[in-house]
């Protein structure tokens, strides 16, 4: 279920994201999951936001299906890289072995524990064998909504590594690491690389 509070602060923070993302150095978990992918492999870049790292990865070669919720996001997206970013959400993601990699980068936080295993295995579900699943996750416990009014759920590496374990990725590695958010809160994160086993 999409929480439109959390859809609405992304509509209205669209450019101040952008900005943000565009003054990060080079996400170095990016491109070790660009190096996983085979030359000229399709990737879903679910919750893309501007697209900024659909971008980096179409020019390496790859081919891009950036999605995510936010009209606005998607408007932005397209407008700065003409990229056919549209917009979907983690529900309409209902194909079955279509991508070489997922890259779910700090999106899949908004989702409700009730729906987070169903969604693993639909992603699951849309990668072809062997494929790659990127999983960017703020690290913690329970839920809430942040400052600005979006909803996050937290969980520990552990917690993650079993739920990825149960929908049938194989963990084969980890990053750990802090950093500030849209919000000005730093939070700490865990990066998990995955391979859809079938």
């Amino acid at each position: 279920m999409v929480d439109e509070r959390t859809i609405s602060v992304y509509d209205q923070q669209s450019e101040t994201y952008r900005d943000l993302i565009s003054r990060q150095s080079s996400d170095p978990t990016l491109l070790a999951f660009i190096r996983r992918i085979k030359p000229g492999g399709f990737v879903l870049d679910l919750g893309c936001g501007p697209a900024t790292a659909s971008a980096a990865m179409r020019e390496q070669g790859l081919r891009v299906d950036p999605v995510d919720a936010s009209v606005e996001m998607i408007s932005l997206a397209n407008d700065t890289h003409d990229i056919s970013a549209r917009v979907a959400t983690f529900e309409d993601i209902d194909v079955e072995s279509t991508y070489d990699g997922i890259w779910a980068n700090f999106s899949l936080l908004h989702v409700p524990a009730s729906d987070f295993a169903r969604i693993m295995s639909a992603l699951h579900r849309a990668l072809k064998p062997g494929g790659i699943f990127h999983l960017g996750m703020k690290t913690g416990s329970g839920a809430g909504r942040d400052r600005l009014g979006r909803y996050y759920v937290y969980y520990s590496e552990e917690e993650l590594i079993g739920i990825l374990d149960s929908a049938e990725f194989d963990v084969i590695e980890t990053n750990v690491g802090e950093g500030k958010g849209l919000a000005g809160d730093v939070s700490p994160w865990v990066a998990l690389s995955c391979l859809a086993m079938k």
